[in-house]
């Protein structure tokens, strides 16, 4: 019998955070996150992977042609580095007063 993990994945990019699109059609766009799906491990990227939506007209709205973002795996997205901007993986450290944060690996950055 399979088993089914129901824990909810942890997931080094937050939302907020400055992320660098390392593959795919949009490599190399940078944006903010302004979602993220845990579940389905995707993230929505503000002004990247941007399609075009043709919606019916209805009671609440008129319709027409609306851009909107979809989200990608968040293996295809990277941390941009507080210091320089380039991608970088993410650490944590545990600071002297107990507090656990994270850190860009590139350059030791804290990342807030």
């Amino acid at each position: 019998m399979t088993q089914i993990n129901l824990k909810k994945p942890k997931l080094k990019i937050k939302k907020g955070d400055q992320v660098i699109v390392i593959t795919g059609k949009d490599k190399g766009a940078k944006g903010e996150v302004i979602k993220i799906l845990t579940a389905s491990r995707r993230v929505v990227v503000r002004g990247v992977n941007i399609v075009t939506k043709h919606n019916k007209p209805s009671q609440v709205s008129s319709g027409g042609i609306e851009k909107k973002e979809l989200s990608l795996h968040i293996s295809n997205v990277a941390l941009a580095d507080p210091k320089t901007g380039n991608p970088t993986r993410i650490g944590y450290k545990t600071l002297k007063d107990g507090k656990k944060v994270r850190v860009a690996r590139k350059s030791g950055e804290t990342i807030e």
